[in-house]
C-alpha cells in the first residue's frame, strides 16, 4: 500500500499527446489523433495503481510516455522528484533501469533467439558493470523468484507455456531493482487459472522488493484483485480516480457505473443491473467538446456539451470528472 504521507514516486500532470494522421499536398498533416488529453495523477511509493478503459482510450500510450518511449507534446513527468518530460535519450539512459515494463504479450516480448538467461540477463549488461559470473548468479536467483529453476535458463521462449513466458519477463523487469514496473495488459494473454498466479507472483514480488506498479488493464475484475486505487479513462481521459474499495462500491461517473455493470458475477443467485452504453465511441480525431462522455452519456445535458467538467473530491482521496457525480444512470 502506498504511504500518503511520503511525496509521490510519480507525479503526471497536463499530460497531453496527438499524433498525425495523414499529410496535405504542402506536406502538412490532415488529422490529429488526440491519444492523451490533460491527464494529471500521482503514484505513491509501494503501492498500485491502475490505469483502465476501453480499447483506445489511451492508457498504454499513457505508460509509453512515462516511460518516454514517446515524447509528451505538453505536461509533466516528475519521476522521484525530476521532470524527466523533456530530457535527453542519453539523460533518459540510466533512468530506465529504475521505470521497467512488463508487457502484454509474453512471448512476442522475448527474443525467440536468445536463451532465457540472456533475456533475463540483458538489463544487468546494460545497466550494471557485473561479470558475466554475477549476472548469472543473478538470474538464477530471479529464475527461482517468479516459480521457475535455473535449469530454465538454459532453454529458449517457445519452450515455454505462456503463463511461464510472463514469469520471464517479470525476472527480466526485476533484474535490475527497479522502483516502478509498468505492467500494460500482463495477464490479458494468459487462461484465466493462469492470470490468478501471475497476479499473485506480482503481489508477492511487490512485497519482497518494495515495488510501485502502474497496472494498465481493460479487466476490471483483474483490477479489484491487485490494486490500491483506480483511474478510469475515456477517449484520453481520466473520468474517475478512487482508491479500489470506494470506486467498486461506490462509483460516480456514468462511464464508471456503466463499465463496472458489466462485469461478470459468478453468483447464479445475484441479480445484477446492467447498463448499456448507446452510440459508437467518438473519433479520436475528433474530440467532443465539454465533456468527453456526453455524446454516449444518458444523463447529458446541454451544459455537458458546452463545459468540461473538473474533478471534484467527492470522498477522501475519490475525484470525479462530471457535472452530476453520484447519480445513478
Amino acid at each position: 500500500m502506498g504511504d500518503s504521507s511520503t511525496a509521490p514516486l510519480l507525479s503526471v500532470r497536463n499530460l497531453s499527446k496527438r499524433f498525425p494522421v495523414g499529410k496535405s499536398f504542402f506536406g502538412k498533416p490532415k488529422k490529429w489523433v488526440h491519444a492523451v488529453n490533460n491527464v494529471s495523477f500521482d503514484i505513491m511509493p509501494g503501492e498500485t495503481f491502475a490505469l483502465v478503459g476501453e480499447s483506445g482510450c489511451g492508457k498504454s500510450t499513457t505508460s509509453r510516455l512515462i516511460n518516454r518511449l514517446i515524447t509528451p507534446d505538453e505536461g509533466e513527468i516528475i519521476f522521484d522528484g525530476r521532470d524527466i518530460a523533456r530530457i535527453s535519450e542519453k539523460e533518459m539512459r540510466p533512468l530506465r533501469a529504475e521505470m521497467q515494463m512488463v508487457f502484454q504479450d509474453p512471448y512476442g516480448s522475448l527474443s525467440p533467439r536468445m536463451r532465457v538467461q540472456d533475456i533475463i540477463g540483458e538489463p544487468l549488461l546494460v545497466h550494471t558493470n557485473m561479470s558475466a559470473g554475477e549476472r548469472l548468479k543473478r538470474v538464477h536467483e530471479l529464475l527461482e523468484v517468479v516459480g521457475l529453476s535455473a535449469a530454465h535458463g538454459e532453454r529458449y521462449p517457445h519452450e515455454f507455456s505462456g503463463g511461464q513466458r510472463q514469469r520471464i519477463g517479470i525476472a527480466r523487469a526485476l533484474s535490475v531493482n527497479p522502483k516502478l514496473i509498468m505492467a500494460d495488459e500482463p495477464v490479458s494473454a494468459l487462461d484465466v487459472s493462469i492470470q490468478a498466479q501471475v497476479l499473485n507472483l506480482l503481489r508477492d514480488v511487490q512485497e519482497e522488493y518494495n515495488l510501485t506498479y502502474l497496472f494498465i488493464s481493460h479487466d476490471l475484475a483483474v483490477v479489484e484483485m491487485i490494486s490500491d486505487r483506480i483511474a478510469v479513462m475515456y477517449l484520453g481521459s481520466i473520468m474517475e480516480v478512487a482508491p479500489n474499495e470506494e470506486l467498486y462500491g461506490n462509483p460516480q461517473h456514468p462511464y464508471t457505473q456503466a463499465l463496472l455493470s458489466a462485469v461478470p458475477v459468478p453468483d447464479p443467485e445475484v441479480e445484477k443491473k446492467h447498463v448499456l452504453i448507446e452510440g459508437d465511441l467518438p473519433s479520436p480525431t475528433n474530440i467532443p467538446s465539454g465533456c468527453p462522455f456526453h455524446t454516449r452519456c444518458p444523463l447529458a445535458t446541454e451544459r455537458c456539451s458546452r463545459e468540461v467538467p473538473q474533478p471534484k473530491e467527492v470522498a477522501p482521496g475519490h475525484f470525479v470528472s462530471c457535472h452530476f457525480p453520484g447519480k445513478d444512470i
